[in-house]
């Protein structure tokens, strides 16, 4: 009987848990398979590939080096002789040495050593059984590259990750490496602050950039681009710039197919030293940003919440701002938006209050949805919880990808377990995706997250936050007059900035923001703070100050 796949483990070796795996992972590709057993000898092996006709064979191993090599020497030997081995594929499944003597034979298309992630097997059988690994077709900025891709990704989310070595040449090469490798769905390119800033004005040609790859030129961005057109062909996207954001973002729709924009509403300016805007200018243009995005079709992602927090902003400002940027996208036109959530930050705020907060981002995000707009959860840990030591920030990377699971987000930012001391390269960062898709796997086999989302001091705290959260946007409401419009008005929000409404401690030294609020972490919160009394101010009262001295 002909078949597409015969499997089998050689000789002596008795493990086919890893064959019958593979095989029923082929099946799910329309790949009709059969298992012939443990420890078949050479010659039972030949004569079943003779008689079933296979186009994929799947060799396994797993004892000692030096037999695996005599016995794969003997297979190809007969396979050959009986004129076998033209026309089809043959993959190995081994330990780590066992797949390396396979590697050195030289007639496996694949070899496996259990260290490979489901995703490597997975496109190896997509491209076998004829399937596109992800359509590589022109239309990548279309929004439905996005939305089609969170749709098809099963179980677990999109894992993310960000890539920006300080040469050109270096991120090429790192991409292409992450493409192959079929683990990262979105590769987010992360450009050095020159070319964010001062692209379109001559910004020179040096070639070293600092905090990011030193993109000079479109044709920049269109290698980056090419060299991710492998492998599972994964999402590209780009941070935004802090200058001449339109003319940006116009380019990285033409030259890497932008899979969603990411901008802030309030950042990227002077206020934050990251651009020459001033504040009222960068979040008008924002606002243009959106639009342009949403007329095409485009989701975007309002990188604002965890911005607030890493300047130690109240855990309150980063659930209200978390708000006000998804209604600023909703009334922009956009239909799907990504609502990302920092964990960790600011430092020191505690698991459970840090579940807590990212349960009330999503609930009130998450409350705006209608038929025109929804949006996609992407979760991410924070950067600055890494402590410099690899194990320990492996092990914190760990603990952030279990968090985030609690919350089943669409999207994953993984965040390598170097980025706390050094820009990650491929090595660093696939080694990180590894750990956290395994984590992911955990969770999903049926972890009792939702025990955890129901914890009544965690559930206690949601709400609280959201009602401070609250307290925050109708002081921003009644800037603008008491009118809902008001949320949702450029205006208004350079406004509720400028009084302080909208504050962060770290904020000190920027132009547009005050930078008078004081915060404290306090039982495990990020909390506003009386500095008259040296305790903890609610929202409310702070609000109530700040409107008086405004006259209203």
């Amino acid at each position: 009987m002909t078949r597409d796949v015969v499997v089998a483990a050689l000789e002596e070796c008795v493990h086919i848990i890893g064959a019958r795996n593979f095989l029923a992972q082929a099946e799910r590709f329309g790949l009709r398979g059969t298992c012939l057993g443990p420890a078949i000898s050479v010659e039972r092996f030949v004569a079943a590939v003779a008689e079933r006709d296979p186009r994929i064979v799947g060799v396994g191993y797993r004892l000692s080096a030096d037999a695996c090599r005599t016995h794969l020497a003997a297979l190809h030997a007969a396979l050959d002789d009986a004129g076998l081995l033209a026309g089809r594929t043959f993959l190995f499944g081994g330990t780590a040495e066992t797949a390396e003597v396979a590697r050195e034979a030289g007639w496996f298309a694949a070899s496996f050593d259990g260290c490979d992630d489901r995703e490597q097997v997975l496109a190896v059988l997509r491209e076998l059984a004829g399937k596109a690994a992800r359509p590589e077709d022109e239309e990548c900025a279309r929004e439905g590259r996005l939305v089609e891709r969170v749709a098809a990704r099963g179980a677990l989310p999109l894992v993310r990750h960000h890539v920006g070595l300080p040469t050109v040449s270096e991120t090429v090469d790192a991409v292409r490496e992450l493409a192959s490798s079929g683990l990262i769905d979105v590769i987010s390119i992360a450009p050095d602050q020159a070319a964010q800033e001062a692209f379109f004005a001559g910004v020179g040609e040096r070639e070293a950039g600092a905090g990011g790859v030193a993109v000079r030129t479109p044709s920049d961005l269109e290698r980056i681009y090419d060299a991710s057109r492998r492998g599972n062909y994964p999402l590209c996207r780009c941070y935004s710039g802090t200058n001449d954001v339109l003319r940006w973002a116009e380019m990285l729709l033409e030259t890497i197919r932008n899979a969603w924009c990411a901008v802030p509403l309030s950042w990227y300016n002077t206020m934050d030293r990251r651009g020459p805007r001033p504040l009222h200018r960068s979040i008008r243009e924002a606002v243009d940003v959106m639009r342009w995005h949403a007329a095409r079709g485009v989701p975007v992602e309002v990188n604002e919440p965890h911005q607030w927090s890493l300047r130690r902003a109240s855990d309150a400002t980063a659930v209200a701002t978390a708000y006000l940027g998804a209604l600023v996208a909703k009334h922009a036109g956009v239909a799907h938006y990504v609502s990302q959530i920092m964990l960790n930050t600011p430092a020191g705020i505690a698991p459970d209050k840090d579940l807590a907060k990212a349960l009330a981002m999503t609930e009130i995000v998450e409350g705006l949805h209608d038929a025109s707009f929804t949006s996609f959860r992407e979760l991410r840990p924070g950067l600055l919880s890494y402590p410099p030591d690899p194990d320990a920030a492996r092990g914190q990377l760990a603990f952030s990808t279990m968090c985030a699971m609690h919350l089943r987000p669409e999207i994953f930012h993984v965040v390598a377990f170097t980025e706390g001391t050094q820009a990650a390269g491929a090595e660093e960062i696939l080694a990180s995706v590894r750990l956290a898709r395994r984590v992911m796997r955990e969770v999903d086999a049926g972890y009792p997250s939702d025990a955890a989302l129901r914890a009544p001091h965690v559930t206690e705290h949601k709400c609280w936050l959201l009602q401070e959260a609250r307290a925050i946007l109708d002081g921003v409401r009644a800037l603008g007059g008491g009118e809902d419009d008001a949320l949702h008005d450029p205006a208004v929000v350079v406004r509720a900035i400028g009084c302080g409404l909208l504050d962060a401690p770290d904020l000190v030294g920027g132009e547009g923001g005050r930078g008078e609020a004081t915060t404290a972490i306090v039982d495990g919160a990020c909390v506003s703070i009386d500095p008259a009394t040296g305790g903890r101010l609610p929202e409310a009262e702070r609000v109530r100050r700040i409107l008086e001295a405004e006259g209203i």
